[in-house]
């Protein structure tokens, strides 16, 4: 996610710094000097951008993952609940966000780096799995998103030439110092993350499948998020972002509403308030900086602005999987989300750098909001 929000502000600094572009690189790397960088994608899954003066050519995919750390909760590990590609097709004046289930049945690929001897598991285990193992955190997040990534590459064929990790607190700290967001609930929904108390006060709990929200305090009861647009805090926002089990299309859902709020804070982060406002929009980067692991395969962040530097808020365009119908199927027991015919086609016009035609074609693809 850090991705589409480095290049907003990326470019709003390049845009208002009114100097030259040497000297608003200096400043980029400022502001970007806190971002962890390493190499999460190691292998056939990555693919550099081949660059031209200070322009990366070509169409751009970035992997984009947001983590659960189940924090409070009695489950460990770290699981991949978000997972976006963005695609900027060769003309660079647009962008695309391509949301891939979380309960998609894919094969994951054996992995040598900790041991692991495959198997046939939903998208997000593969995170997981290569996470397993001894190593500081960073080495086994950068693991288990090495492992993603080549199960994505396996079943789509898009390379990536770049990627993020977020996990949902490091995020939250972001749109906190936004000030919050503005949103438009499309349906009602309760939260199995965040209860209300007796006096109106938000306060965080976990869910346990099968149970429900766990640890609120005694009169507490879980936060509604009610139908209508609204400004919505950080804790807000995120736990909406975050629902998909009140919601009647399940994890479709959730990935508009992750997508609208990724939209909502490229829109506050360019907002006039921000640009007439520097000690916030420092505050926001270097939010930023500290939430998020990054890897640009060896491409300097300046030339990744640079690139990018046509596009706003307003070029988003969120991309529904399967149209954002179900497609379940139930193996074994367990119910796993298929991509359709029509997906995979879609996800061939990704790696083909054609997803403006196909989206022209099949404009059922294409979510409003």
């Amino acid at each position: 996610m850090w991705a589409k929000l480095a290049v907003i502000v990326g470019v709003v600094l390049v845009v208002t710094s009114g100097t030259v572009i040497v000297g608003s690189r200096l400043l980029i790397s400022q502001v970007t000097s806190d971002i962890t960088q390493t190499t999460l994608i190691d292998g056939a899954a990555g693919a550099a951008a081949a660059e031209q003066g200070n322009n990366i050519d070509g169409p751009v995919n970035l992997l984009l993952v947001g983590l659960d750390e189940r924090e409070g909760s009695d489950e460990e590990g770290a699981r991949s609940d978000t997972i976006i590609i963005l695609h900027i097709p060769a003309s660079h004046d647009q962008a695309y966000l391509v949301s891939v289930p979380r309960d998609t049945r894919v094969e994951i690929p054996p992995y040598a780096k900790n041991g692991y001897g495959g198997g046939t598991a939903k998208v997000n285990a593969a995170f997981s799995a290569g996470y397993e193992g001894p190593g500081s955190e960073l080495q086994k997040r950068a693991r288990g998103f090495d492992l993603l990534a080549k199960t994505i590459n396996d079943l789509t064929g898009i390379t990536f030439n770049g990627a993020a990790i977020i996990d949902f607190r490091g995020f939250e700290s972001v749109v906190t110092e936004l000030g919050g967001v503005d949103m438009c609930v499309d349906t009602r929904a309760e939260s199995i993350h965040i209860g209300v108390t007796k006096d109106g006060k938000l306060v965080r709990g976990w869910y346990k499948e099968g149970v429900g929200i766990q640890g609120l305090p005694d009169g507490a009861k879980p936060l509604v998020h009610e139908k209508g647009c609204r400004r919505m805090s950080a804790i807000e926002a995120l736990d909406y972002a975050r629902i998909r089990k009140s919601l009647p299309d399940g994890d479709y859902g959730r990935q508009r509403h992750q997508q609208q709020l990724l939209k909502a804070i490229a829109k506050e982060t360019t907002s006039t308030g921000m640009l007439t406002d520097p000690g916030k929009l420092n505050r926001v980067i270097e939010a930023a900086g500290k939430a998020f692991i990054l890897d640009t395969q060896g491409v300097p962040i300046d030339d990744f602005l640079f690139t990018f530097r046509r596009l706003a808020a307003n070029d988003l365009v969120m991309v529904r999987t399967n149209a954002g119908e179900f497609a379940s199927e139930t193996i074994g027991g367990q119910a796993y989300e298929t991509l359709t015919p029509e997906t995979m086609r879609m996800l061939t016009s990704v790696r083909d750098g054609t997803l403006p035609q196909f989206l022209m074609a099949n404009p059922a693809f294409v979510a409003t909001g």
